[in-house]
């Protein structure tokens, strides 16, 4: 390659200044310059199509079916993927929503009996500058044995790296005159610090793929694998990665995704919140899709729901990949022996046991309390590493089954619920979090995707409550924010805390009245003056290094 790099790298976020020179070396900035002009234009063109196939339900009024163009791939019983290597063999229990940037937290999970742990970039993580680099260089700290009292990483739990999702952009590195996408500021940097070492000790690389909509998506992240492992000297099939399938498009389309990364794949993921949201995102104006209560009326038991993770495992088995299931996200007690202890511990379990009779191979916790009482739950109910044998043949899902919504209506306590779990995500960007804990349970973007979407279309419908027939309206959700802002307000013990929460309900009410529906909160964040100003970085003029490659 001849000719300047034209790239342009804000300086290091305040305090991260060692980290920033071990991260961006010259040789690391070539290839994430390579890495992002090679496939920019198709993240582009991924985008494009999401957009495209929405416009084209809308105009329609059409509903997904599996697809007649790749029927070939779904009947075709021969192909496999390639088998996992032996430390993802068995996924029982993984830690999810780890925020590799929480260096304690990080440890902790290190020094657990866990299988694996979600190095969450994504729902759980805060994007600012500072959450990136510091997250990504304790990764590297990991991976190259930098932790005192931390396991090797070939003894550690598999790390799964999940990078933010295709609709995140990194606004701190300029690649030809354009932001870079976040999916491939993250995978370039982890990869190229990382993904060597990782293979050389039969711990990866391995990852998490999010917001996958279609088999297109698929195929782009194999393009991206098999180019990245060729620039590294990595074999083939180097790269394992797990895509959660939280669209439901996707879920249509598992057989494909699947095919085009048989060489990396790692399985699929059902989660219920993205997924249930995925549903007023792309037809959340139809009244048929009228989503009810999630406090109530929706939960993995449900018909929409039990018929996805029952295709999923199916589909998974059928071609030898893993299944996997979401996210326990209760928090238990710290008293052992009370009875608030045994009733989340109960419900957890009874849950998680839904998921393992469905056949799933694993899923994940937010609480390192929970992963002994899972473990013993796959060890008393299943036998060996997974349950790849379970292939599920009593199962016939119809696009039906899918597609069908939960009865049920609107109730005042599930309304404000979602009210509350809307602005303290806000709240918590604005504070540089990506998760935030209330009433028992960890709460991130998954829960605020869903919160904020049922109400943008319960006001949308103007549907009633059940405990007293009000009406879903503007004028309502208005009035029960200001008195869900009273009871949060207690909590905030300065002026600023008070202020920054004051604007999270603003920001809040904004995003649930517009006419259209803003695809993803994240998105609609990251792109918004208030987060940005929030992350207070010293940001000096930015770094040019529109200069000859000797001199980069």
């Amino acid at each position: 390659m001849s000719g300047p790099v034209r790239m342009e790298l804000s300086p290091p976020p305040s305090g991260l200044e060692t980290e920033y020179k071990t991260l961006f070396t010259t040789e690391c900035l070539l290839l994430l310059h390579e890495l992002i002009s090679t496939f920019d234009e198709e993240v582009d063109q991924v985008l494009r199509l999401r957009v495209s196939r929405k416009a084209h339900l809308d105009l329609s009024g059409d509903l997904p079916n599996f697809l007649e163009s790749t029927a070939h791939i779904r009947r075709d019983p021969a192909w496999r993927v390639l088998p996992v290597p032996p430390r993802l063999q068995r996924r029982h229990v993984d830690i999810g929503d780890l925020a590799p940037c929480d260096t304690q937290r990080f440890i902790k999970a290190l020094q657990s009996p866990a299988q694996g742990i979600q190095v969450d970039f994504d729902d759980g993580n805060c994007p600012t500058y500072y959450n990136q680099v510091k997250g990504i260089y304790n990764v590297f700290k990991a991976v190259h044995n930098h932790f005192p009292s931390v396991p090797h990483i070939s003894r550690a739990p598999v790390l799964m790296l999940r990078p933010r999702a295709w609709n995140i952009v990194e606004h701190n590195l300029m690649v030809e005159g354009k932001e870079a996408p976040g999916p491939l500021f993250d995978f370039g940097l982890l990869m190229f610090h990382c993904g060597k070492t990782l293979f050389e000790n039969k711990s990866g690389p391995f990852f998490y793929l999010s917001k996958v909509e279609s088999f297109m998506e698929a195929r782009l992240w194999n393009n991206i694998f098999v180019w990245t492992q060729h620039k590294l000297g990595l074999p083939l099939g180097s790269i394992k990665a797990t895509v959660l399938i939280e669209n439901v498009l996707a879920a249509f389309e598992m057989e494909e995704i699947l095919y085009e990364l048989r060489e990396h794949s790692a399985g699929l993921n059902c989660g219920i919140w993205d997924y249930s949201a995925s549903f007023v995102n792309k037809f959340g104006h139809r009244q048929a899709f009228l989503l009810p209560d999630r406090s109530k009326y929706v939960n993995m038991e449900k018909r929409f729901l039990r018929s996805y993770m029952d295709l999923l495992v199916q589909t998974c088995h059928r071609r030898g990949a893993l299944a996997t299931g979401g996210m326990a996200a209760l928090l238990l007690p710290q008293e052992p022996i009370s009875d608030s202890h045994r009733t989340v511990l109960a419900t957890v379990t009874r849950l998680k046991l839904l998921e393992i009779n469905a056949g799933v191979d694993g899923f994940m916790v937010y609480d390192l309390s929970l992963i002994k009482p899972m473990q013993k739950l796959f060890k008393l109910h299943t036998e060996g590493d997974n349950q790849l044998h379970q292939l599920r043949n009593d199962v016939t899902v119809t696009p039906d089954d899918l597609l069908s919504m939960p009865s049920g209506g609107v109730t005042l306590y599930g309304l404000k619920y979602n009210i509350a779990v809307g602005v303290l995500f806000i709240n918590a960007w604005l504070s540089a979090k990506g998760h935030f804990f209330y009433r028992g349970q960890v709460e991130d973007s998954a829960t605020a995707e869903i919160s904020r979407s049922q109400v943008w279309q319960w006001i949308r419908h103007q549907t009633k409550l059940e405990d007293d027939s009000r009406m879903v309206s503007r004028w309502l959700v208005t009035d029960l924010t200001k008195k869900v802002m009273m009871e949060l307000m207690v909590h905030c013990h300065s002026v600023r805390a008070k202020q920054r929460l004051q604007t999270a309900a603003d920001m809040f009410l904004e995003v649930v009245l517009k006419r259209d529906f803003p695809e993803f909160i994240t998105t609609y964040l990251n792109q918004d003056h208030t987060f940005l100003s929030s992350q207070s970085t010293e940001q000096v003029d930015a770094v040019d290094t529109d200069m000859p490659l000797s001199k980069l």
